[in-house]
């Protein structure tokens, strides 16, 4: 779904306005009670959204991306909007290039597609890792994830402690539709990754990001190769 095929009803409108400012709240509640906070934003349209509130409302959260190194053109292209569009640069992670190219020299460029072993070393290097240190010393992490997303995110709460990192971490968006974010995305004139218009309703690393068909699922176009309930690059399980 991108803003173009969506039609926006005066009902749909209002509602979504009021869960975000409900959203906003929470944000705020968040910047006061658990600072310093942080949203780690993948530049996905859920994470447009979150980027919008926090910016237009100034609130004290710091945003950071993850740049694995083998991102589209597109979503660079975004991360240039955002600073024009905001008046903002995110903070920008990087892998190890020690670590990266380890991997490439032993394992092959491209290695990621023969084994889920293999697609998941890669991307807790390229992802997992810059992770940890853009979380070092921070109290709450804030992420654009929804339950309807995906099988490994049913169930998705708005509030969880992440373990692994050893912080508070919320989902403000949690039971939103993808109707509702791009109504928002509509509304708002928000900038969004050129991809989406292109059947791309979930982005990740290039060569691990396909276009889906219709009625296929949104994460579809995520390492297509691999069952529904490997399709998470380590980020956001539990351990």
């Amino acid at each position: 779904m991108t803003p173009n095929l969506l039609n926006i009803t005066p009902e749909l409108s209002a509602s979504v306005t009021a869960r975000a400012s409900e959203v906003e709240a929470l944000l705020a509640a968040i910047a006061d009670d658990f600072s310093p906070a942080t949203f780690a934003n993948s530049l996905g349209a859920e994470d447009m959204v979150l980027t919008d509130l926090i910016l237009k409302a100034q609130l004290p959260i710091d945003i950071f991306s993850l740049d694995t190194g083998r991102l589209p053109a597109e979503t660079y292209e975004l991360m240039g909007a955002v600073e024009k569009h905001y008046g903002y640069k995110l903070t920008i992670f990087f892998p190890r290039a020690d670590e990266v190219e380890t991997y490439v020299r032993n394992q092959g460029i491209n290695a990621f597609r023969e084994s889920v072993t293999l697609r998941k070393a890669c991307c807790a290097i390229r992802k997992v890792e810059p992770l940890k240190r853009a979380l070092a010393g921070k109290r709450a992490w804030i992420t654009g994830l929804r339950a309807q997303q995906a099988a490994t995110r049913d169930g998705l709460p708005l509030r969880e402690y992440d373990a692994g990192n050893g912080l508070e971490k919320f989902n403000p968006l949690a039971g939103w539709t993808e109707k509702e974010v791009w109504t928002y995305i509509r509304q708002n004139a928000v900038p969004y990754n050129a991809l989406h218009d292109k059947f791309y309703p979930s982005i990740g690393c290039a060569p691990c990001t396909r276009a889906i068909s219709p009625g296929e699922d949104v994460r579809a176009g995520r390492w297509w190769w691999e069952s529904p309930e490997s399709k998470e690059c380590g980020l956001h399980v539990k351990d």
